[in-house]
């Protein structure tokens, strides 16, 4: 059994989006003949809190944790915040807009914590871990990001110990939707540049999440970059419940940040409730997660807060039986210069559900190709508020038949069994080269 030392940020029993990619790959990994150890922080700030998901951890898993001093108590201070709330990412705001001390922070950490608020994490990492390597010898070093700091921790361990590194990225890095939002300074853009460069270059090997990620960070880096996707575990959707045909309801699973508002829904969904009967009787609108000021307040004006439910985070199969009572599940793109690459954890969720996804985004993006390949939905543009009523209709015609759902056909390639077969090649592959 060979042994590879995982470096992540996010770890259970935090929560979020960026826990399953590696809990998933590390839950598989000994059936292809790697033994995982992990290192991860004692105290993340992460995005939620989810005891259920140690579950999913290996018997007997080596998890490494040591305490990293961030700076967002003093952002919390500075803001307003109580000491228990959580910071977002993606600039998602649920009760408030932005104040000037919003953004003067938001100008500090783009330019000072470089290149992220994890920084101070790098130094004491490379020492303890070139010091733990040399009585726990491994056969190669992960890291993944965001946030990026990580990818500096493996960058310094390659250089001490010569271990193979893969670098993994589950977001861009200059690349990701809220890059342009930091307000960074020229000296600041050039040195987030330089260490993505840096880190493109001499990983052993790159992987990401989807084509389109992979072409973006291979002009970075100037070579070839792997494409290993998010999946969904066949393990988490047995015995939920079935859809029962009580409501046409439209759910969101997760975040719903102000890049993420899918304006074309609400308008049609407002003009349907005005004219169609079957809608203004039957309609819910569920979300699930945390959910940005501007959402609610687009929902208010389109007079559709009367169907909406918001409900607060779910741990994670509690998420999914909720969303497997659901006629549709709604998976709206942001709308930024990188959505042709997005391909969200939530995709693959959905997928497992066997619910029709309605994607708000581009038709030529990664998302949009995954759907058609599987079946498992339709893409509208951002703006094409036809194709979107006309397949609200298609869907309420197939409800009112109890005929609304998906085959699961043409998925066994995104199976986090599988997904974690490519990632033990490409590992085995790397320490052979």
């Amino acid at each position: 059994m060979r042994k590879v030392l995982v470096i992540t940020y996010y770890w259970p029993p935090g929560s979020g989006a960026g826990v399953f990619r590696w809990l998933k790959f590390c839950k598989y990994l000994r059936g292809y003949g790697w033994e995982p150890v992990v290192y991860t922080p004692s105290n993340p700030e992460s995005p939620g809190h989810d005891p259920t998901l140690e579950r999913e951890l290996p018997d007997g898993i080596q998890v490494i944790r040591r305490r990293i001093w961030e700076p967002y108590r003093f952002y919390k201070i500075i803001t307003g915040q109580k000491k228990e709330e959580k910071i977002q990412s993606g600039f998602l705001n649920e009760s408030r807009t932005p104040s000037v001390t919003d953004k003067i922070s938001i100008w500090v950490r783009g330019n000072f914590f470089i290149p992220d608020a994890r920084k101070f994490w790098i130094k004491s990492s490379v020492r303890f871990l070139s010091s733990w390597l040399e009585n726990h010898p491994v056969d190669a070093i992960v890291t993944t990001g965001p946030p990026h700091s990580l990818h500096m921790i493996g960058l310094q361990l390659q250089g001490k110990t010569e271990i193979p590194w893969l670098a993994d990225f589950r977001d861009p890095w200059t690349q990701i939707d809220y890059h342009d939002k930091l307000m960074l300074s020229k000296v600041a853009v050039r040195k987030h540049q330089q260490l993505e460069k840096k880190v493109l270059s001499q990983a052993d090997r790159v992987v990401t999440v989807s084509p389109h990620c992979a072409s973006d960070l291979e002009t970075i880096g100037n070579r070839k970059v792997e494409v290993i996707t998010n999946g969904f575990d066949s393990d988490d959707f047995k015995d939920l419940p079935g859809f029962q045909y009580k409501t046409f309801s439209i759910t969101h699973l997760g975040s719903m940040n102000a890049d993420r508002n899918p304006h074309v829904l609400w308008d049609v969904l407002q003009d349907l409730v005005n004219t169609d009967p079957f809608f203004r009787n039957h309609l819910r609108i569920r979300l699930t997660g945390k959910t940005d000021l501007t959402v609610r307040n687009d929902l208010e004006k389109s007079g559709l807060i009367p169907y909406t439910i918001f409900t607060p985070p779910l741990p994670h199969r509690e998420a999914l039986a909720h969303a497997a009572d659901s006629a549709i599940l709604l998976l709206p793109l942001n709308n930024t210069p990188n959505v042709l690459g997005i391909t969200t954890g939530k995709l693959f969720e959905y997928m497992g559900l066997m619910r029709p996804v309605l994607c708000i985004g581009p038709p030529d993006g990664d998302a949009a190709a995954i759907i058609r390949e599987t079946g498992s939905g339709t893409t509208v543009d951002f703006n094409d508020a036809d194709e979107c009523r006309k397949a609200l209709l298609r869907w309420a015609g197939q409800f009112r038949d109890k005929n609304l759902r998906i085959s699961r056909e043409f998925t066994e390639r995104y199976e986090r069994a599988e997904l974690t077969r490519q990632l033990a090649g490409l590992l085995s592959n790397m320490i052979k080269s």
